[in-house]
């Protein structure tokens, strides 16, 4: 058996040689993708190892996979979940636990946030009730300061979560001082910044709890997934009961009684002996992952390093191409961060003798993707105008991104030949504008 399955696994790494071929890179012809995923035959041969063994639930490849990304990021806890958005309602709804007594954050406390983001960052605020605080960021940085979230705290204010923007760090470990010196709750989106440091410390390490996705654009991959991360095991029993139905029982799919008083708890008011396995001490949801990601997972992440290093070496040279042209506000590291970078943002200066829109049709007439810096302002879309919020300040660099902004790709799959077709493309653009 085990014969057949080496034969087996060896054939789909040669079918992926066979279907993935080197091709030559042709300008204006070759897609240049802004993201994507990086997948070799171990990825193939990996998904379908376990795919023939029938690891089609959460099992023993995702215990693997927390263990050693958590371990990667020097973390306590790792907890798999089905999306980074997941990941980050998972935290969020780990603040309003009853189980944090006089700590837990309630309906109407506000939660410091950026206007310039990603909605699901914001999203899991409104979903439990609570208020988000918009700040405003700076341009090249493109992320906000420990200044604007201080003068931001009032109070009912109760917590902060912030995501490191395209892979580049906030000023983390000042706002990390504040939170504690405030007694409020901070929570990292990792989502784009595996890898990155702040002041010699990986990122995600800073906060009570921390997220990152795992979608195609991201640092690694399982196609879909996510995980939240955190040191504080109180927290990480609070979000793996939210992931896992709500119920209070932590035994792993397969295993019963690992506490061995399985019939022995009186909770709430259910008869003394209730079935631990079905006692359900959250408002919780199913947002666990499966084996075959968690699989893929791992792959991926024997592989980080190089991606990260990739990602860095792409952005110095779309940094050092595109110095000096007239109009354009290219993006910068912030001040004692080693960024890991997930896009490159280039901002068309208002004043400029062309717009971002023209800019924008040109690269992707010659194949070059282009995205948004996300939802620019998110407090301009429909879905936020009639929400409970607050707004410190204005918000004059999260409107200017809104109109001004967008970014190109660094991930690891880009070519020099690409790297270089894109500069040599924006400098004929300006030249001839």
């Amino acid at each position: 058996m085990q014969a057949s399955k080496e034969l087996l696994l060896e054939q789909v790494r040669h079918y992926h040689r066979e279907a993935q071929p080197e091709r030559a890179f042709e300008p204006g012809v070759t897609e240049i993708w802004p993201s994507g995923a990086v997948l070799d035959e171990e990825d193939r041969a990996t998904l379908v190892e376990a795919a023939l063994d029938m690891r089609i639930a959460a099992g023993r490849s995702t215990r693997l996979f927390e263990s050693r990304f958590a371990r990667s990021l020097k973390l306590r806890k790792a907890h798999l979940t089905n999306s980074g958005s997941s990941a980050n309602l998972l935290s969020v709804s780990a603040l309003t636990s009853h189980l944090l007594e006089d700590a837990r954050l309630r309906p109407g406390d506000e939660v410091i946030t950026v206007a310039a983001g990603f909605p699901t960052t914001v999203n899991p605020i409104l979903q439990n009730g609570l208020v988000p605080v918009f700040v405003d960021v700076d341009l090249r940085t493109y992320n906000t300061t420990a200044a604007r979230v201080a003068q931001a705290v009032g109070p009912k204010t109760r917590a902060i979560i912030i995501a490191h923007a395209l892979g580049n760090p906030f000023e983390v470990a000042e706002i990390a001082q504040l939170a504690q010196e405030q007694d409020l709750f901070l929570i990292e989106d990792n989502c784009d910044a595996v890898g990155a440091t702040y002041k010699g410390q990986l990122t995600g390490t800073f906060g009570d709890l921390t997220t990152v996705s795992f979608y195609p654009a991201h640092h690694l991959t399982m196609g879909e997934g996510g995980c939240v991360l955190t040191s504080n095991l109180a927290l990480a029993r609070i979000v793996e009961s939210l992931r896992d139905w709500g119920r209070d029982c932590w035994c792993e799919p397969g295993e019963n009684n690992r506490c061995f008083k399985r019939f022995d708890y009186q909770m709430g008011t259910l008869p003394a002996g209730y079935d631990h396995k079905y006692i359900f001490s959250h408002v919780g949801y199913n947002l666990k992952a499966t084996d075959l990601q968690a699989a893929l997972g791992l792959t991926q992440l024997a592989k980080l390093d190089d991606f990260v290093e990739a990602r860095k070496r792409n952005w110095r040279r779309l940094r050092e191409g595109l110095d000096g042209l007239p109009g354009l506000i290219l993006p910068e590291a912030t001040a004692g961060s080693d960024p890991s970078w997930f896009g490159f943002a280039i901002t068309v200066e208002a004043e400029a003798t062309y717009s971002r829109a023209k800019l924008v049709d040109f690269l992707e007439s010659r194949k070059i993707g282009t995205r948004r810096l996300f939802a620019g302002n998110l407090t301009r879309h429909p879905a936020y105008i009639d929400q409970p919020h607050r707004v410190v300040d204005d918000l004059t660099n999260s409107d200017i991104i809104t109109e001004h902004t967008f970014w190109i790709g660094v991930y690891p799959g880009l070519t020099d030949e690409m790297l270089d077709y894109v500069v040599s493309s924006i400098k004929e653009f300006v030249a001839a504008h």
